[in-house]
């Protein structure tokens, strides 16, 4: 079982930015609408390969506090 401490590691380190980069590229062009679905279908692709639904629910919990 995946513990909550895991939202803590870095895995990307000094790939990082260059996600980020790939990320704001996957936008360009995008209507507001069409970012939203493709946010929300990469969000449910990466939680599919995470598969940890205790994993999951701290994320969610973490995104929602960063959020407000």
């Amino acid at each position: 079982m995946t513990g909550k401490n895991d939202l803590a590691k870095d895995r990307l380190g000094r790939n990082a930015e260059a996600f980020y980069e790939a990320l704001l590229d996957a936008h360009e062009g995008l209507t507001f609408e069409q970012c939203v679905r493709m946010d929300t279908r990469l969000i449910l692709i990466l939680a599919s390969q995470i598969g940890d639904p205790e994993l999951l629910a701290a994320a969610l919990a973490a995104a929602r506090k960063g959020a407000k």
